[in-house]
């Protein structure tokens, strides 16, 4: 997995937008902009210590209409990068004193999702190991030591080499399945761990402690004492195997990589900026409260130290991603000091009929793709003709440009009203071929579109 980030890492603009035009269609100028963000992190790398301190990430800003493709941009280069990421709206904290979450919880979110993936990666790096030391554990139920016999036969060690040959034996049955419904009794430890979380002035933090081990008797099992069960081979295995990779696992391991990996590769997304945008003015009362926002969330993005239950993070060189319509406010609403926390900015441009077009077609996850993979599972071939896709994206445009504009978003209400009676109906019919045309298409939607007030509910 090292190996896998370190070449997504070292993957340099072009291909950083290229592997995003597999998922993300146009919208161009943001794919460059979060592109040189990244490359610009793998450079900083390559630099000594003392300089890569001073060098902070530029944050980006984005500007455009919902549904174009800014949360997609943002998780897509988090997933390429193995960067730990999480998405927020900035709308959800208040400023201290109100009521709401403190700014802070974004980073301690994210240091457990970085927790997360890094036991994940190392679990599958140490799943070998702890195959063959449960399979060792199998094989010592399946075939337990015997006590040493003594005499001339100990000193021949006739006993010891039946043993090691029978135990052979089952090894290489156990390998090839053959012994996987065989029933085995297994020491089962109890698994309740349930943390819970504290509100102090800090905002909730979670505790690590669970209760069955602050109140021992309450859950049975003489304090976590293991029960034995019946299970078969292959679920004994499977057991084992998770109980291995758990007291092979180094937490204190664990919480430094994930605690460097949010320090120096952590992407925080802050969505519906434009929401807590405006100036305190002669009114007070919710105007107050989105400035006092802002200036909260000033330290987390210029850089401070957060206190988290894994350890103390840095928020220095963490990437921050604004984004917002800003149909009522602008940019320059925003207070000047975090207006100068995203010296980038990028315009994202509405959607038209021929970005809806390749949306529907051309990327890996395209709604056409989605929908015949779908019905496939049911023996349905979906077809859809070149003037079907032409429609609905005709349709999506004329929706958006007369009601809400939603964006890419538009074409899931289409696509699902078109789908609608095919869906219903798939699992009841028999298995052949359906072919989606234009007339298809408007049979289905186009008398809601005309009836405005019942488009305006229905899509």
């Amino acid at each position: 997995m090292e190996e896998l980030q370190e070449k997504s890492m070292n993957l340099t603009p072009k291909e950083i937008v290229k592997a995003l035009d597999l998922y993300i269609i146009g919208q161009k100028k943001a794919k460059r902009a979060v592109a040189v963000a990244l490359r610009n992190r793998y450079r900083r790398q390559q630099l000594s210590k003392e300089i890569a301190d001073d060098i902070i990430p530029k944050n980006i800003l984005m500007i455009g209409p919902t549904g174009v493709g800014k949360t997609e941009i943002a998780r897509r280069l988090a997933r390429l990068a193995g960067s730990p990421f999480i998405k927020i709206e900035a709308s959800k904290f208040t400023e201290v004193g109100y009521v709401g979450r403190d700014v802070e919880s974004m980073i301690r979110d994210l240091v457990r999702i970085a927790i997360d993936l890094v036991k994940e990666e190392k679990m599958e790096s140490l799943k070998d190991k702890a195959k063959r030391n449960a399979e060792e554990q199998i094989l010592s139920i399946l075939l337990p030591e015997k006590k040493k016999v003594k005499g001339p036969a100990a000193e021949l060690g006739i006993e010891d080499d039946r043993f090691k040959e029978t135990k052979e034996k089952l090894r290489k049955l156990l390998k090839s399945g053959k012994l996987n419904d065989r029933m085995v009794e297994v020491e089962v430890k109890p698994s309740f761990n349930a943390p819970f979380e504290i509100f102090s002035s800090s905002g909730a933090e979670e505790i690590g402690i669970s209760i069955s081990e602050m109140m021992p008797g309450m859950f049975g099992g003489g304090g976590g004492a293991p029960k034995k069960r019946n299970m078969t081979v292959e679920e004994a295995l499977d057991y084992l195997v998770k109980e291995e990779q758990d007291r092979l696992l180094d937490m204190d391991e664990v919480s430094a990589t994930a605690i460097d990996r949010v320090e120096q590769m952590g992407i925080v997304f802050l969505d519906e900026i434009d929401k807590v945008a405006g100036r305190e003015g002669g009114g007070g009362g919710p105007m107050v409260s989105r400035e006092g926002v802002q200036r909260d969330l000033l330290p987390i993005i210029e850089g401070t130290t957060v206190n988290t239950r894994y350890g103390m993070v840095k928020t220095d060189h963490i990437l921050f991603i604004g984004a917002g319509a800003f149909h009522v406010t602008k940019p320059a609403d925003l207070i000047p000091e975090l207006q100068g926390r995203f010296p980038i900015r990028v315009e994202l441009d509405s959607l038209s009929k021929k970005d809806f077009v390749r949306i529907l077609t051309e990327p890996k996850n395209a709604l056409v793709k989605q929908s015949i993979a779908l019905l496939g599972t049911e023996g349905l071939e979906l077809i859809y003709t070149d003037d079907s896709v032409e429609e609905i994206a005709r349709l999506s445009e004329d929706l958006n440009s007369t009601a809400e504009n939603i964006g890419a978003r538009r074409l899931y209400t289409i696509m699902e009203k078109v789908l609608e009676e095919i869906s219903f109906d798939a699992s009841d019919v028999e298995k052949g071929k359906v072919k989606i045309d234009k007339t298809y298409v408007a049979e289905r939607v186009e008398g809601i579109v005309q009836d405005t007030d019942l488009s305006k509910y229905i899509l």
